[in-house]
């Protein structure tokens, strides 16, 4: 058998507190050999990016390695000094960071950081390394590298600065990669490109990746071998069609049947049970107190007549030399009363445009926005007010949607304030209440949104969207950033929303399976124009267009399970 090429053994990282030592990661241990890709999984805390992190070098102090050994190309490389690890750091091992936007340096061309790089690394002259930057950047599949290379970051698509960052992976051509959760925020098109970028990569040049992930259908597309993590410890390991095929972990299995199924709707999506950390969300109680009076007057809430949004791509003094780009071209699509609406596409579609544009944070260019039978376009000052008060949004990363400086108390509280909805004195109460029906203990009230997780964030958002009763939820990839088991409480949480309260949805998300889930019809968007709608059973098993069959073909599976075996699993 081919010797590692990295070695883990015990591993442990601690993190000295006031409240004494905090072990993130506990006696981990495992290999990865030339050109394998082995998926390190579990749910947000479980310590899969602190290994990453700590194997690279990259453990912020305080933290430490306070136990275990990391070999790499049979040399010892945790107990080298802090030089030597640079040395190390991005020549022999490399990283691919989640976010590419911020790992690469918006005030350098993204030439200026493939050719800094390689001269690091490589010591090579500067029209040798420009060279081999550009053929680094061809070789990633960019087209126009040429120009492209003297472009920042800015000018690139979300997909392309990922290609941009495996580029700068790629320059000292490294023996160990470390793929830290490279496609979370990828549209499923950009993703299996990602994908089948590093599967090449690890093929031809025989590159180990640990390929950290939270996205159990990648784990099925991508990977060889899986190690599956909980609370700092490595629980299962073995090969890819062992761990997905015949689990043997409870914890395993529980994380496995909580991915959502393509294949079949199911009422509720299953939440990881394994350490009994399941959140109550109180729905009856909200329910009692949730204002129903009003309902559509012809049962459709939302109707979208011609939509178009153009953004200016050219500035310029006189009109006639300004150049535009038209993100959303004539959509039109309506909503019926208590209805959840679907919008999927690739990155740069217009999907959250269109979304921003019924939120009324854009200007419409043309067409019409109908809101239960009165034309949102046209409203003065005072209109809108109402209008707003009925419908709110839910964002894709709570964290930058949630006001740092403000506690979580005034966070929710705002929207109350603001639409002067109740006195002072009742404001406290109600906040409490809406915190507390989202299963947030009661001392989050004077918490601000940094002392929580991804998941609780997401909660906040809901209480604070849920504080002025409204009628119409707008949802932009609410689930995106979070790991399976967190994004099947909030998806619970909105199907009971919808379910109890009869609240109306637009749901935009990139992913299929939970857009087969979540929604009752789909609108299908590509270049900002609408595609196709049809009901959401209807265009999983007979899409109409061909751009949809591509997107459902390039949706990764979890086909190594039967539909018994998953039953199986979530009982």
């Amino acid at each position: 058998m081919t010797e590692p090429v990295l070695s883990i053994r015990n591993l442990t990282v601690e993190i000295p507190t006031r409240r004494g030592l905090f072990k993130p990661v506990q006696g981990v241990s495992y290999d990865i050999r030339p050109g394998e890709i082995r998926g390190v999984v579990g749910e947000s805390g479980a310590g899969k990016s602190m290994t990453g992190n700590a194997v690279i070098g990259l453990l912020d102090p305080p933290a430490r390695v306070s136990e275990g050994e990391i070999w790499l190309n049979g040399r010892r490389i945790d107990q080298l000094d802090a030089e030597q690890k640079r040395r190390i750091r991005g020549g022999e091992i490399a990283m691919i960071f989640q976010d590419p936007l911020t790992s690469l340096n918006p005030l350098f061309t993204v030439g200026e950081q493939l050719v800094e790089t390689i001269q690091l690394h490589l010591g090579l002259s500067s029209s040798e390394a420009q060279s081999r930057a550009i053929a680094l950047l061809d070789r990633v599949r960019i087209p126009n590298p040429e120009e492209r290379f003297h472009q920042y970051p800015h000018q690139f698509s979300g997909g392309m600065r990922q290609r941009v960052v495996i580029a700068l992976a790629l320059c000292s051509e490294p023996s160990v990669i470390v793929a830290d959760e490279p496609t979370t925020a990828l549209d499923v098109s950009i993703q299996a490109q990602v994908l089948d970028l590093i599967k090449e990569l690890a093929r031809e040049r025989q590159v180990g990746v640990i390929l950290v992930t939270h996205d159990m259908g990648v784990i099925a597309d991508t990977t060889d071998e899986v190690t599956v993590m909980y609370e700092g410890r490595v629980v299962e390991q073995g090969t890819t069609s062992q761990i997905l095929g015949a689990p043997t972990h409870e914890y395993t299995k529980s994380l496995i049947a909580a991915v959502p199924r393509p294949q079949v709707k199911l009422h509720r999506f299953p939440q990881v049970s394994y350490g009994g950390r399941e959140t109550a969300f109180k729905i009856e109680d909200l329910a009692r107190n949730w204002d129903r009076s009003t309902a559509s007057k012809s049962g459709t809430l939302v109707e979208v007549k011609g939509l178009t949004k153009r953004f200016l791509a050219k500035g310029a003094i006189l009109p006639s030399q300004r150049s535009y780009f038209t993100a959303v071209d004539d959509v039109s699509f309506d909503i019926k009363d208590g209805e959840v609406f679907g919008l999927v596409g690739e990155s740069g579609s217009g999907k959250s445009t269109v979304a921003r544009m019924l939120a009324t944070l854009y200007p419409v260019d043309g067409g019409t926005v109908t809101f239960d039978g009165e034309e949102v376009t046209g409203m003065d000052a005072k209109q809108l007010s109402a209008y707003r008060k009925q419908i709110q949004m839910i964002f894709q990363d709570p964290f930058s949607s949630l006001n740092p400086r403000m506690s979580v108390g005034d966070i929710v509280a705002e929207p109350l304030v603001h639409h002067k909805l109740l006195s002072r004195a009742e404001i406290g109460p109600r906040v409490r209440e809406l915190l507390d029906r989202v299963g947030l203990a009661s001392d989050a009230y004077r918490k601000y949104p940094h002392e929580f997780s991804g998941g609780q964030r997401q909660r906040i958002s809901i209480a604070r969207a849920l504080a002025t009763q409204p009628r119409f939820l707008i949802c932009d990839e609410p689930t995106s950033a979070l790991d399976v088991s967190i994004q099947a409480q909030i998806l619970n949480i909105l199907k009971d929303l919808q379910e109890h309260l009869g609240l109306t949805m637009l749901f935009i998300s990139h992913d299929l399976p939970v857009v087969r889930q979540m929604c009752d019809r789909v609108g299908v968007m590509r270049q900002g124009k609408l595609v196709e709608v049809q009901e959401t059973s209807a265009l999983f098993e007979a899409p109409k267009s061909d751009y949809t069959r591509e997107l459902l073909d390039l949706m990764p599976r979890l086909e190594q399970l039967s539909e018994e075996q998953i039953a199986e699993l979530r009982t």
